[in-house]
């Protein structure tokens, strides 16, 4: 089973806005996630989390998030989302 963290650093006023986007188009979507955000460490960063079996399911889902059926209006409804943060990256972590 892995991880995946992805990880943004929201501009200014922007973190619980951007949490609220992820949270709510990943339940749209059917997604199993966590959206969390900072208490301590780096001011308003937002992070989401999701578990698979394997990276084939990774990539899978990545390609569904470009390809699939519903890709157009996710992408719809996640418009603007990237002017609410300055940088992101992804983890991923292989559970032991």
């Amino acid at each position: 089973m892995y991880i995946i963290r992805d990880t943004f650093k929201a501009k200014p006023g922007q973190a619980s806005k951007l949490a609220a986007m992820f949270k709510e188009v990943m339940a749209k979507q059917g997604h199993k996630v966590r959206i969390l955000t900072d208490v301590v460490g780096q001011y308003n960063t937002v992070a989401m989390e999701r578990e698979v079996d394997g990276l084939a399911d990774f990539e899978k889902m990545m390609k569904e998030y470009s390809e699939g059926k519903d890709a157009k209006e996710m992408r719809e409804h996640m418009k603007g989302y990237t002017e609410m943060y300055i940088s992101g990256g992804r983890e991923i972590y292989k559970v032991m």
